[in-house]
């Protein structure tokens, strides 16, 4: 591979962030100062991309942002070209090419923080900042939806830290030290306990909330002491094929919003000749309005931990990526410990329990990237390659990460194995759990645990409401505004009813919030997030977005045809979910609540 550099150096503080990952180079072939051996020996470059998307957060964690020295060095260090590495740093929301403050600051501009006050406080940053851009940036949704509106500081250094404002207004978001002088912690200062985000917290017949708010998440111990590591043990009776079994006879299907059996994906996996297996966790949790994810990640992480070796067990992985969101810095810390002490107890690595299973977990984390949600983007992310979602078949149960079967699996998916194994299948379908993210104009936002079936009006009964309800957003930014409270929500029943459960928003809209800009706020969503790869999403986003900005100046029959053509376009053509679901929220606006008539 003939690789083109340009010479720039990168600044000492910018090559110990990346020897600090990779380790010292060994020789000049790598990075190293040149030897007089170096000069006399050729060694054959073996390429490392898969460290890509890590060496460019150690620079981005330590400096700030990534300048073209650091860059090369990465690439020198990797056995990466240049020109292929800036297009990947370049993808990512949360990477900076160009110089700006250690300190910025994300004010979300989301779904959720819209609905609840969000355009104030952007403005009022603005007002202050100046436009966004250096300083401080316009954020998707930070996955703080039960505590609108949110803002996250993210600030280098050594180590880097997080202060999260939820919620925010714009003397809160300015502020830098702490109200002591000192600046805060790794521990993301300002973040409120996780039991804050689940009012069922501490109430009896819990199966997936049961631990958050009443076990010390980083206690491995007391983890075990309410009932953890009680599946895997039960697994190790099964066997991986009795396993595999009780998943498909409980009825489990994904919980990111496909729906796809999970015992069927499972055995598939197991069956391939090719190896290795890997197994992918997907926690990249990016959906408008969703935080459910991030509620377990922090307040139960060692059932994910468990879980995840559940999987791999059954399906024959000895590896595992759990592929993280960058913008969840506490529930990375919190499954950083989590890991760790698992594999110092045994609980991962060699020989787990005696029982001859080899497996680990690897933490990733994503960088600003929406679509890394898509279950072949995340491989893309993972391998060093811009997160673009891959043409199937080949389906990743065939050829998956580094081309070999891969199982992917959100993380509320892989948590209700644990239940499953614990109590057996039947029992568990009997009363199988689901969880529903809850904001918006509610008394009580925050996770809620319900059994399939439960219908929309008793979910809203448990939280309230205030004010007048106009709608409810099922499914987040990809789901559909829907005004029958008595909807069963199942999988079966919101489609039957044009909508969609998707990962389990439900965001509450009441007769304050302004639809065409909520709808417009959408549109600019899509059309931030697409990849760019296919045409009609790349064009039909923007097309979308232009039409929906003349309807809310001045209503033409002419744009809302367009933009139906747009939209069936974008459903019949798009590569992946993104485009395919672009076009459904505005949809159900125009068809059920009358916008723009």
């Amino acid at each position: 591979m003939d690789l083109r550099f340009r010479g720039a150096e990168p600044s000492e503080e910018e090559r110990a962030a990346v020897d600090a990952l990779l380790g010292p180079p060994a020789s000049a072939w790598d990075g190293g100062g040149r030897s007089e051996a170096d000069l006399r020996v050729a060694v054959r470059a073996e390429s490392q991309r898969d460290m890509l998307l890590p060496a460019l957060h150690a620079v981005n964690d330590r400096v700030g942002w990534i300048s073209e020295g650091a860059l090369d060095y990465i690439c020198r260090r990797l056995t990466v070209p240049p020109a292929e590495a800036y297009g990947v740093a370049t993808f990512y929301s949360l990477f900076s090419m160009e110089p700006r403050p250690k300190r910025v600051l994300h004010v979300c501009t989301d779904l959720a923080c819209q609905a609840k006050g969000g355009e104030d406080v952007r403005r009022q940053v603005e007002e202050r900042l100046g436009p966004p851009g250096t300083s401080w940036h316009e954020s998707p949704c930070l996955g703080l939806c039960e505590r609108a509106p949110a803002a996250l500081a993210l600030e280098a250094g050594t180590p880097p830290k997080a202060q999260v404002y939820a919620p925010a207004n714009a003397s809160l978001t300015l502020g830098s030290p702490t109200p002591n002088g000192t600046t805060p912690s790794l521990d993301v200062a300002g973040d409120a306990p996780v039991a804050a985000a689940v009012p069922q917290a501490g109430q009896d017949g819990l199966t997936l909330l049961r631990r958050v708010g009443t076990t010390d998440p980083a206690s491995l111990d007391d983890y075990r002491a309410a009932g953890g590591y009680t599946a895997l043990r039960r697994a190790f009776e099964l066997g991986p094929a009795g396993v595999i079994r009780e998943v498909l006879e409980s009825g489990l299907v994904g919980r990111g919003g496909a729906a796809f059996p999970t015992g069927r994906k499972w055995d598939a996996t197991a069956r391939q000749p090719d190896h290795p297996h890997y197994l992918v966790c997907n926690a990249d949790e990016s959906e408008p309005g969703t935080f459910k994810d991030r509620v377990i990640m922090e307040g139960d992480p060692y059932a994910l931990v468990e879980a995840m070796t559940i999987a791999a067990y059954a399906t024959g992985c000895a590896k595992g990526y759990l592929y993280i969101r960058g913008e969840y810095p506490r529930a990375t810390a919190r499954l950083q410990h989590a890991i760790a002490t698992a594999r110092a107890r045994g609980l991962l690595g060699d020989d787990i329990l005696g029982k001859g299973l080899s497996f680990d977990i690897e933490l990733r984390r994503g960088a600003g990237a929406y679509i890394c949600g898509e279950e072949t983007a995340i491989f893309n992310s993972i391998e060093g390659q811009r997160g673009e979602p891959r043409s199937k078949p080949p389906f990743p149960v065939e050829k998956g990460l580094f081309g070999k079967p891969t199982v992917v699996n959100n993380v509320e998916t892989l948590v209700n194995v644990l239940p499953i194994l614990e109590r057996g299948a039947r029992a568990y379908a009997a009363a199988e759990p689901k969880l529903f993210c809850v904001s918006g104009a509610v008394e009580r936002p925050g996770v809620y645990e319900l059994t399939f079936g439960a219908t929309l009006r008793e979910l809203l009964d448990l939280t309230g409401t205030t004010g007048t309800t106009r709608a409810v957003l099922l499914g987040g930014a990809a789901g559909a505004f829907v005004t029958d409270l008595d909807i069963p929500l199942t999988f079966e029943g919101t489609r039957n009813a044009g909508a969609t459960l998707g990962s389990g928003v439900v965001l509450v809209i009441d007769d304050t919030v302004d639809m065409k800009r909520l709808l417009l706020r959408i549109a600019e969503f899509f059309r931030d997030e697409s990849c760019g790869q296919c045409v009609p999403c790349r064009v039909g986003t923007v097309r979308q977005e232009e039409a929906l900005h003349r309807l809310s100046r001045r209503v033409s029959d002419d744009d809302l045809v367009l933009l139906r053509e747009v939209g069936q376009t974008m459903r019949d053509a798009s590569i992946c979910g993104l485009g395919q679901t672009a076009w459904n929220a505005v949809e159900s606006a125009i068809d059920r609540l009358g916008v723009f008539r």
